[in-house]
C-alpha cells in the first residue's frame, strides 16, 4: 500500500531551506501544499545573524496567518548530526554550531534540522515523484555538487551520526579528477554541474572545441552555459553532458545494487539538462545493476518539485509526530 500523508500528523508547519545566499520559507500543509512562501538573503559570514534570520521568517509567516506555535524544519548544506549540530557548512559560517538548540530558544516551537539534500528527498517521497513509493527512495541532488537522500522503511535514513547518504562522494574512478572533498573521481567530480563545466574548460583548453561551438570563446564555461549550448544542438556540448550522464549513470547503478529502492529521483540545476543527461545515466545504471533482466529494476525519474523540494521535506519533517529511530532523522 502507498504512503498516506493523512496518517503522518496534520495541519501546518513551517520548513525553511537555508543555502549560501538565500532562505526559503514557507508554511507547508499536510499534504505537501505551500501555503505561503518568502525569500531572504543569507548573511553568510555571521553565525547567529543567520539563526536569527531563520527565527525572523519562522515568526513573520506564524504571525502572518495568525498562528502563535507550528513546528519548524529546516534543511541547510552541510553536516548535520542527529542533535541538529551543524558540525560543517561549506557555504555559510557554521562549524560546530548548535542550531536547532538556539532556534527553538528564539521561536519557542520545536525544531527539527537536517541536510538539504536530505529534506528534499523526504519532499519528493511524501509530496513529489516518489508519492505512490510504498516505502523506499533514493535521491540525488545534482547542481554545483552531488547531494543525496534515503528513505527507508517510511523514514528518512541518515546514518549513526546523522551525516548518512552522501552519495556524491563515492568513489567511482580513483584517477579522476579532484573533488572539493578531497576524494578523487567521486561522483561529484564526474557527474555534477562544477564537473559539466570542468570539462568544458578542459575541452577547451586542449584545442577540441571548434570555432562554431557555442561554448566557442564563452567565459566563464560553466554548467549552465554548457546545457543551454547543448540544447541548442551544440556537438561538443552535448559531449560533455553524456559524459557526466555516463558516470551519473554509474553511480546510479552501483546503488541500486547496494540499496535496492523502488525509485530514484534526481533533482538539482543540472536536471535542466533533461534527457541529455538523463538518457545515458539510465543506459549505464541499467548495465550496471545485477540481474538486470531478471528483477524489477527502478525507474529513475526527474523530481517534481524543483526549488520547493527543501522547505516542503523540511516542513512535513517538522509536522511528523514520530519519535526518531535510533540512527535515523
Amino acid at each position: 500500500m502507498a504512503q498516506t500523508p493523512a496518517s503522518r500528523g496534520s495541519g501546518l508547519a513551517v520548513g525553511i531551506d537555508v543555502g549560501g545566499t538565500k532562505v526559503a520559507a514557507g508554511l507547508v500543509a499536510a499534504d505537501g501544499t505551500v501555503v505561503d512562501y518568502l525569500r531572504r538573503e543569507t548573511p553568510a559570514e555571521e553565525s547567529d545573524a543567520i539563526c536569527d534570520l531563520i527565527a525572523d521568517t519562522a515568526r513573520e509567516l506564524r504571525e502572518a496567518h495568525g498562528l502563535r506555535a507550528l513546528p519548524v524544519g529546516v534543511g541547510a548544506a552541510g553536516l548535520i548530526d542527529l542533535d541538529g549540530v551543524v558540525r560543517y557548512a561549506p557555504n555559510i559560517s557554521w562549524r560546530g554550531y548548535p542550531l536547532r538548540e538556539r532556534l527553538a530558544a528564539r521561536i519557542d516551537a520545536p525544531v527539527r534540522v537536517h541536510n538539504d539534500a536530505n529534506v528534499a528527498a523526504w519532499g519528493e517521497y511524501r509530496a513529489g515523484a516518489g508519492v505512490d513509493a510504498r516505502s523506499t527512495l533514493l535521491m540525488l541532488t545534482i547542481g554545483t555538487g552531488v547531494g543525496g537522500g534515503l528513505v527507508v522503511d517510511d523514514h528518512l535514513t541518515t546514518g549513526a551520526y546523522g551525516f548518512g547518504a552522501e552519495f556524491g562522494h563515492i568513489v567511482l574512478d580513483e584517477g579522476g579528477p579532484r573533488c572539493n572533498c578531497g576524494n578523487r573521481g567521486d561522483l561529484e567530480a564526474l557527474a555534477s554541474g562544477s564537473a559539466i563545466g570542468r570539462m568544458a574548460v578542459e575541452a577547451a583548453e586542449s584545442g577540441r572545441v571548434p570555432e562554431g561551438s557555442l561554448l566557442h570563446g564563452a567565459s566563464p564555461l560553466t554548467g549552465k552555459v554548457v546545457t543551454i549550448a547543448a540544447h541548442d544542438g551544440d556537438e561538443i556540448a552535448r559531449e560533455i553532458i553524456a559524459t557526466a550522464g555516463f558516470w551519473l549513470g554509474v553511480g546510479i547503478g552501483s546503488l541500486i545494487n547496494a540499496i535496492d529502492p523502488e525509485i530514484v529521483v534526481l533533482g538539482g540545476g543540472a536536471m535542466q539538462a533533461g534527457e541529455l543527461l538523463l538518457a545515458p545515466a539510465r543506459a549505464a545504471a541499467a548495465e550496471r545493476i545485477m540481474g538486470g533482466t531478471r528483477r524489477p529494476v527502478p525507474p529513475i525519474v526527474s523530481a517534481r518539485l524543483g526549488d520547493m523540494a527543501g522547505l516542503v521535506g523540511a516542513g512535513l519533517l517538522a509536522m511528523d509526530d514520530r519519535p526518531p529511530a535510533s540512527g535515523r532523522a
